[in-house]
């Protein structure tokens, strides 16, 4: 469900390379011929490009487009270039500082990636930041967030679609008991969000729903302000539809006073290989504006002609 646009005969990765390096020399950025290049690579072809750029010019092409671009339009780039492993552990350390910090981010990596990018992600961390996500988290929150957080990140759930569905009843019941007693830190309610494989979560999900007339979402509600109760609401939302949790992202991200451009640049460079696609028909549905269109009126330059590129816009 990606949108990426690649053209169907793609020039080899050296020719990729010295076209690159050109769009860096004489006066001023080509930033279109950027644009044109890298907006139109997979993961694959862009991890090729960056190991000839490297052999060939002696320098990481990440470090290149850092000294020639800049502002948001940097930043895509950047994001988009790195390895989606290395994407998301520099997003999630990103995450853990001080001044960056976001639980939200966390918790998204944690449960919208597979179980084994989940693990990829934690090794790109391990080589990059010499330490281990899992240390970075728990020093980084405290409390009942940190309780939600650490398990989330460590997670390496069943991805079959084998259900136990006398489980499901069970761990509904539970599900019930703890969020009536608002009991929302209880280690049952964080073991079963942490653990389960998503086919087995969502079985246990409309058990809750069928068997006590609410969605669990509508329950965790009781408090609509507590940030807390708010960050385990996205992690159900994040494991059992992501589509519409990226979908408010982005809403938000562009419909507020000022753009959000940061969350509008995570989810465009996180998503755009994987289901974009599904977001755009979900915002389509939700706000009657195709996303282009919404992008297009919020942001400019070459800023914008990168986001359209890479949600698959028709002349982008």
């Amino acid at each position: 469900m990606a949108t990426l646009k690649v053209p169907e005969s793609v020039p080899s990765p050296g020719e990729d390379a010295e076209q690159l390096r050109k769009a860096f020399q004489g006066w001023g950025t080509n930033e279109a011929l950027i644009i044109s290049i890298l907006a139109h690579r997979n993961a694959a072809q862009r991890k090729i490009i960056r190991q000839i750029y490297a052999e060939t010019y002696g320098e990481d092409l990440l470090k290149a487009l850092d000294k020639e671009l800049s502002n948001d339009f940097e930043r895509i780039v950047l994001l988009w270039t790195l390895d989606p492993a290395e994407r998301d552990a520099f997003l999630a350390n990103e995450a853990t500082k001080r001044l960056t910090s976001n639980n939200w981010v966390l918790m998204e990596i944690a449960c919208t990636r597979s179980s084994l990018g989940l693990f990829t992600v934690r090794q790109a961390y391990h080589a990059r930041f010499k330490k281990s996500l899992e240390e970075d988290v728990a020093y980084h929150t405290s409390g009942d967030f940190r309780k939600l957080l650490v398990p989330l990140v460590s997670s390496f759930r069943y991805e079959g679609d084998e259900v136990n569905m006398i489980l499901a009843k069970s761990e509904a019941k539970i599900l019930h008991e703890k969020i009536s007693e608002k009991a929302y830190n209880d280690e049952e309610l964080i073991r079963i969000l942490t653990t389960r494989g998503k086919a087995q979560l969502n079985a246990t999900l409309n058990r809750y729903n069928n068997e006590f007339g609410n969605s669990i979402n509508k329950d965790l509600k009781s408090d609509p302000n507590d940030e807390y109760l708010k960050l385990v609401r996205a992690t159900i939302k994040c494991l059992t539809c992501p589509e519409k949790y990226f979908e408010k992202l982005l809403r938000l991200a562009i419909n507020k006073l000022g753009t959000d451009e940061w969350a509008l640049t995570r989810v465009v460079a996180t998503r755009a290989e994987v289901d974009m696609q599904r977001i755009k028909e979900e915002y389509h549905r939700r706000n009657s504006v195709p996303l282009d269109q919404a992008i297009a009126k919020d942001t400019s330059g070459d800023y914008e002609k990168m986001l359209l590129a890479l949600i698959g816009h028709g002349d982008a």
